[in-house]
C-alpha cells in the first residue's frame, strides 16, 4: 500500500474496508472444513517460510537497535524458529479447536408457540492494532478467521518487515483453501494516518477494534475510536504470598512469574507479603529475585530485612515496568491484600499463594480482576495456556468478554425465531 497523497491513502484504505465487509459476508457462511484447510494450510506456509520470516526479522531487529528499542520491545520483536515454530502450532491448535459459530447458546419455547433460539454468530470485520509483536499477525489472522471474521491488521512499523512476511503466509493458506484473501488483510504504510481512519470504522466497514500494544497506544484507541474497542491498558499484575503460603512454592511462583518473561503483559509487577512471614518466607523470595537480575523497591518493612532493596513510591504500586523491577509491600492479611489490589491494581491478573483454601476462595471471590490465580504464576495469563489455540489480547473491561479473547470471544449472537403463523394481540 502506498500513500502518495491524502487522497490516494483514503481511498485505499476504504477499498480495504469494502473488501473487508465482503469477505465477512462469505466467511458467515464457509463451512468449518473450508476456514480449518486454511488454517492448516496457513501453518503449513509459515513453515515453509521460515528462513524468509526470518530475515523479514533480521531487518526489523536491526532498524530496532538503530533506534534504540527498549530492551522488553526488542523481546516482543525478535523471533527464532523456535518461535516460528509455536506461531505455526498455535494456528493448527485453532484449527483443531470446535467452531464457535452455529452454537446453540439457548433454547426456549413460549407459551404460544413460538421457538426462540440464541445462536453464536461472528462479529463481521475487525480491526487490529499492534505494536512491536511479529506474532500477532498470524495469532489475530488465525483466530478471527476461526471465529468467520474477516480482520484488517496495521502493525506497528517496528515489526513491518516480519509482519508482511507473515501475512504471506497466511494469504497463501487462504488462496489454498479458496477463501478470499481479503479475509485477512494488513495495512502496510507505516503512515499514522491509516491508524486514524480505522478508528473512525473506514467508513463503516469495522466492527470493532483490538489494540495491542503499549500503554500510549491503547490510550489513543480508546479516545478516538468511534466504534467498539475491546482493549486492556495496562498489566499491573500482583503476586501476594500469604501467612500459608508454602515456601518453596512461593519462591518458585514468585520467580516465574516475575522473571520468566518480563516484558509481556502478565508478567507481576508487585509483590505483596504477608508481615507475619516477613522472615521465614521474603528473605529467600528476593534473594531469587535479585540474583535473576531483578531490582526490588520495597517499602520500609522490606528494606529492614532485605537492605538492598531500593525505596519504593507510592508510584511504583501503580507502574507496569515490562521490565526487571519489582515493587514489594508489606500486608496485613487477606482483606489488606485485597484493598491494595483494588486500589492500585488494573484489573488483569492477580494470584494468591497459600495452602489454607478458605483464604485462597475469599481472595478469588473478592477480587473484580479479569483473571484470579491461586497457587499459579501469573504468567498463564495467556490464552494458549488457557487452551484457547491462541489469543489476540486479555480484555479488562465489564462488557462483551474479559481474560484471554480467543474464538468464542470473538463471536457475538443472533435471535432465531420459529413460528407457525403467531400474530402478537
Amino acid at each position: 500500500m502506498t500513500s502518495a497523497t491524502p487522497f490516494s491513502l483514503n481511498s485505499e484504505l476504504h477499498a480495504v474496508g469494502v473488501a473487508a465487509r465482503q469477505a465477512a459476508t462469505q466467511l458467515r457462511e464457509s463451512s468449518r472444513e473450508a476456514k480449518d484447510a486454511a488454517l492448516c494450510a496457513m501453518a503449513g506456509a509459515i513453515r515453509d517460510r521460515t528462513k524468509d520470516i526470518l530475515l523479514a526479522n533480521a531487518e526489523d531487529i536491526a532498524v530496532a537497535e538503530t533506534r534504540g528499542l527498549p530492551a522488553s520491545l526488542r523481546d516482543r520483536l525478535v523471533l527464532d524458529e523456535a518461535r516460528i515454530e509455536a506461531m505455526a502450532g498455535g494456528i493448527e491448535s485453532i484449527a483443531a479447536l470446535p467452531d464457535p459459530i452455529g452454537r446453540e447458546l439457548a433454547r426456549w419455547t413460549r407459551p404460544n408457540g413460538l421457538d426462540i433460539a440464541r445462536v453464536a454468530t461472528p462479529i463481521g470485520v475487525i480491526g487490529i492494532i499492534y505494536e512491536s509483536r511479529p506474532n500477532v499477525t498470524a495469532d489475530a489472522g488465525a483466530l478471527c478467521l476461526k471465529s468467520g471474521n474477516a480482520v484488517i491488521l496495521r502493525g506497528g512499523s517496528d515489526a513491518a518487515q516480519s509482519s508482511a512476511a507473515i501475512h504471506a503466509a497466511l494469504a497463501e493458506g487462504l488462496r489454498t483453501a479458496h477463501l478470499p484473501e481479503t479475509a485477512i488483510q494488513l495495512i502496510a504504510t507505516t503512515d499514522r494516518t491509516a491508524v486514524g481512519a480505522m478508528l473512525k470504522g473506514l467508513d463503516g466497514a469495522i466492527d470493532l477494534i483490538v489494540p495491542r500494544g503499549g500503554k500510549s497506544l491503547v490510550a489513543r484507541v480508546q479516545e478516538e475510536a468511534r466504534v467498539p474497542v475491546l482493549a486492556h491498558l495496562e498489566g499491573i499484575c500482583h503476586v501476594y504470598v500469604h501467612a500459608k503460603a508454602d515456601p518453596a512454592m512461593a519462591r518458585a511462583v514468585v520467580l516465574n512469574a516475575k522473571m520468566r518473561r518480563t516484558g509481556i503483559c502478565g508478567a507481576a509487577e508487585t509483590l505483596l507479603i504477608d508481615r507475619s512471614i516477613l522472615e521465614s518466607h521474603s528473605v529467600a523470595v528476593l534473594h531469587d529475585l535479585q540474583n535473576a537480575g531483578c531490582e526490588i523497591r520495597g517499602d520500609d518493612n522490606i528494606r529492614a530485612i532485605f537492605p538492598t532493596a531500593k525505596a519504593a513510591t507510592n508510584k511504583d504500586w501503580c507502574t507496569e515496568y515490562l521490565a526487571a523491577i519489582i515493587a514489594v509491600k508489606t500486608v496485613d492479611g487477606v482483606e489488606d491484600a485485597i484493598r491494595h489490589i483494588e486500589t492500585h491494581g488494573s484489573h488483569h491478573t492477580e494470584t494468591i499463594v497459600t495452602e489454607d483454601a478458605a483464604v485462597a476462595e475469599r481472595f478469588l471471590a473478592a477480587l473484580d480482576s479479569a483473571i484470579v490465580m491461586w497457587n499459579a504464576s501469573t504468567q498463564f495469563a495467556d490464552g494458549a495456556e488457557f487452551g484457547m489455540g491462541a489469543e489476540i489480547g486479555i480484555g479488562t473491561g465489564k462488557l462483551h468478554a474479559r481474560g484471554p479473547v480467543g474464538v468464542e470471544q470473538l463471536s457475538t449472537f443472533k435471535y432465531i425465531v420459529r413460528g407457525r403463523g403467531q400474530t402478537r394481540p
